[in-house]
Formats: C-alpha cells, structure tokens, sequence
C-alpha cells in the first residue's frame, strides 16, 4: 500500500459517519492524485483554476472537483466545464456570474458561501453581516444554474485552539441563521471547514466537508 493509501485509510477511519473528506491537491502532480484515487478518493480540492482546468482532463471522469480557492471573475469561465462544487463564493457578483457561465454550457454547480470570521485580512469572503444582509435582500435567489449548498471557512492560522474554535463556532451560528432565514432546503446542508492542523476541532463545531492536503499527500512541491 501506498503512503498516500495509507494516509487516506488512517484518515478516513478518524472521520465520523457523514463528514465528507476533500483531499486538497494543489501544486502535487497528476501522478500523486492518481495514487489517491486508486485508494479510493473521489473529491479533490484545488486552489488555483489553470492548475484545475490543466489536471481535470488528464484524470478519471468521475472526480468531483472542489474548487477552494480565491476565484478571480476572469477565471471562472475557465473551472465552470470541470467542478462540481465551488466552495470559495466570496461576492454577490461572483455568484451571478457562476450562475450565468454555468447557463451558458448547460451545466448546474453548487457552491458554498465563504465567510470571513479570520482575523487575517488577506483572506476573502463575506462577513457575517453582510452574508446575512445578502440574504435578506433577496441576492441568493433566482439562480437558476447554482445550488447554495451551504457555508466554508477558514480559521485564522493560529496555535491558539480556543479561537479557532470560536470562529468555527460562528460560522456553525451563520449556518443555522442563513438556514432558517432563506435555506430551509434539503440542499442547504453543507459546512466546509478544518484542514490539517484543525479537523477535529471543526467537525466538534459542525462542519460536514474538511479539506486536508498535507496529511494526506505530504509537503507540497513549489
């Protein structure tokens, strides 16, 4: 058995019933993704849409490509013919424009709301009051080629648990709220959130999807 399987066995044998693994494979090559779906995984996560358009082709069919990543509007267009999930809709506009490319091949994708609840600026997503003013207002409505399926987040990169719990737990809170205001759906069901260092600590707080890259493939190569 491969370390790869190895790692995937351990890790999977760790998770509880219904909590989906996305293994995040940026910047390892098709060689080692290759290895993981001979283990058996399905779901893979990559954070930049030319690496995810350039190695979708050249795998199984059947991978249910994540995109995780900042989505810059430019790119869309490029990820729409090969993701299932988009878990990284950080704008009103961003989603509009996922809906209207997904139209244009006939396609249908979910996609999950990013919040922001890190204390580091750099990165992207909706704040808790402006994902709940969008809903309010009516903006997650009339997508006719997108299913909101749910939330994500990341914590902030921390050695302090005790926050990344916190933030784990506000974005579990957001959940609840944007569920009972606009997404009492069977599709609204998804919390994407944990990686490696904070998996444990996220499905404590209710997340469905964790993503996780180094303990599966090892250190990425740059």
């Amino acid at each position: 058995m491969s370390t790869i399987a190895q790692n995937l066995k351990q890790l999977t044998s760790k998770l509880p019933t219904g909590v989906k693994l996305v293994a995040v494979s940026k910047f390892h090559p098709v060689e080692r993704l290759q290895e993981a779906y001979d283990a058996g995984q399905r779901l893979f996560g990559e954070n930049r849409a030319q690496e995810l358009a350039s190695k979708a082709p050249q795998l199984p069919a059947d991978i249910e490509w994540n995109f995780i990543g900042h989505l810059q509007k430019n790119k869309v267009r490029m990820i729409i013919p090969h993701v299932a999930m988009i878990q990284s809709v950080d704008s009103v506009e961003l989603l509009t424009l996922i809906n209207k490319e997904a139209a244009r091949v006939n396609r249908h994708i979910k996609v999950l709301l990013q919040l922001h609840v890190a204390k580091e600026q750099t990165k992207s997503g909706f704040t808790v009051d402006e994902v709940l003013k969008a809903a309010a207002e009516g903006n997650f409505e009339n997508l006719s080629n997108v299913t909101i399926a749910g939330v994500m987040a990341m914590a902030t990169f921390t050695d302090d648990m005790q926050q990344v719990a916190s933030e784990f737990e506000t974005v579990h809170d957001t959940f609840i709220k944007l569920r009972e205001m606009k997404f009492a759906t069977p599709e609204f069901k998804e919390i994407s959130m944990g990686m490696s260092d904070d998996w444990t600590i996220a499905v404590e707080h209710g997340a469905t999807i964790v993503r996780i890259g180094t303990d599966i493939f090892g250190a990425r190569e740059y």
